[in-house]
């Protein structure tokens, strides 16, 4: 898992939308070959949607060939086609959770699938206790969420539902890779949760934990529950892919790229552990001989 962290909100927004922005263009995507992008509601992805946003008005990006599950509303060249929403207000609920699952598989799953959390942890509406293989479905939601919700409803709970459709645990964990935002001091429990403790389904964010291509993108005030060296550890991470490495020879995901230095730096790597076996028999020889 990666873990990079920026200064403040407003950072933390530009990196992603960044990062989302060469994701797509690097992907190419075709008609028939979209781009599918899982996009979270709520207050964290503001920042990020505004600058996607005006990526897409200068040029930079287009969503013309983005198809997206679950996204607030953003101007952006995308095809209302291309926007898929679960309906709350569908007769038969558990029917729109299994067609909301099935659309996601028609169009080859989700590549990237962006999310935010509660100061509970709580990823989507998977609230603590939440089932880590749960998939799309109703589900209550606890009374801090609500409560945090009133700010959408001019503060009145009365008007705030109890009850949500949310993707599930296992829904968001299907996705190719998984990018979290979290921001604040007041989620910084959470993510400390999330990165320094087990998979708990008390807190479903700590799921990424067994995704191979996990990220979580956070500020200084989120770090505050956090140990030091676990701070430093993923700062030393970022400083040696920037300054040893070379950002150049990375790529957008932190793979290695085939380049000289990098097959450099694995020759460096192989030759060490080759002096250490070789090595060994003779520090093995020298006890042997002073017994």
């Amino acid at each position: 898992m990666r873990l990079v962290i920026r200064q403040d909100y407003d950072e933390v927004s530009a990196w992603t939308a960044h990062y989302i922005k060469e994701r797509i263009n690097q992907f190419q995507p075709t008609e028939k070959r979209p781009f599918v992008l899982g996009l979270p509601t709520g207050s964290s992805p503001i920042g990020c949607y505004h600058r996607l946003a005006e990526f897409c008005k200068s040029g930079q990006l287009s969503f013309r060939n983005v198809v997206t599950f679950n996204m607030d509303e953003c101007h952006i060249d995308i095809k209302p086609e291309n926007i898929n929403m679960l309906n709350g207000n569908a007769e038969d609920l558990d029917a729109e959770c299994h067609r909301y699952e099935a659309a996601m598989a028609a169009h080859g799953g989700i590549e990237l699938f962006l999310g935010g959390i509660g100061p509970d942890g709580h990823i989507a509406f998977n609230e603590p206790g939440s089932s880590l293989t749960s998939r799309t479905r109703v589900k209550t939601l606890a009374y801090e969420t609500i409560i945090a919700n009133t700010r959408f409803f001019d503060g009145d709970i009365d008007r705030v539902p109890k009850l949500a459709l949310t993707v599930g645990v296992a829904t968001f964990m299907d996705a190719r890779e998984v990018c979290i935002m979290i921001t604040g001091a007041h989620k910084s429990i959470a993510l400390a949760k999330c990165i320094e403790e087990g998979v708990n389904h008390m807190w479903s964010v700590s799921a990424i934990q067994m995704h191979p291509k996990g990220l979580v993108v956070c500020d200084e005030d989120a770090t505050l529950e956090l140990h030091v060296k676990t701070v430093k550890y993923f700062k030393s991470i970022e400083h040696v892919h920037q300054s040893l490495i070379g950002q150049e020879n990375l790529g957008l995901q932190g793979q290695l790229l085939p380049s000289d230095k990098v097959r450099s730096l694995a020759r460096l790597s192989n030759h060490g552990r080759t002096l250490e076996s070789e090595g060994e028999p003779a520090k093995k020889k020298t006890r042997r001989s002073l017994q």
